[in-house]
């Protein structure tokens, strides 16, 4: 398997990466694990995900696919060889998403927050994640690119340690 470093973070990461946007619903948990467990001995180390999977996106089935994740990451105990990587869905309206944070589903800072801190609940990855949000979610630098920084961040979660917005 080749591997990239994922810009400076220093995350060396396979050029595949594992979809898993069919977990709890074309695929079950154990099939979701086998999927994990064959794309790991292969040497994927990169999973994709979302809060809104699986598809096709469904009330009932809004963040099944980061749940049986993060069974699998407390099952296995693998956390240290994966890099996990989640998307927010933005405004849902369009697609019917409405019961995504109540339809209010913005990609702005309270909503990118409050999905990565539900993504986390969901996954419950057992040590932190970095999150970086892409897209004009903070004041322009003087250059007038888009601002990008790091903070520590509080919550009641263990693993949100650091996160960029």
């Amino acid at each position: 398997m080749e591997y990239r470093t994922l810009g400076r973070t220093g995350l060396r990461v396979s050029l595949i990466g594992l979809g898993t946007m069919t977990f709890g619903e074309q695929n079950s948990e154990a099939e979701g694990h086998a999927q994990i467990d064959r794309a790991l001995a292969a040497g994927v180390n990169l999973i994709d995900t979302s809060e809104m999977y699986a598809v096709p996106p469904r009330a009932e089935t809004y963040g099944a696919t980061e749940r049986i994740i993060g069974s699998w990451l407390r099952k296995s105990g693998k956390r240290d060889r994966v890099v996990l990587c989640t998307k927010v869905a933005g405004p849902g309206h369009a697609l019917g998403l409405t019961y995504v944070r109540g339809g209010a589903n913005l990609l702005d800072r309270r909503n990118i927050v409050e999905a990565l801190d539900a993504s986390l609940e969901r996954c419950r990855p057992t040590t932190w994640i970095y999150t970086r949000c892409t897209g004009r979610h903070g004041p322009p630098t003087s250059s007038g690119a888009w601002a990008t920084s790091t903070r520590k961040a509080p919550t009641s979660h263990p693993s949100r340690k650091h996160w960029r917005c």
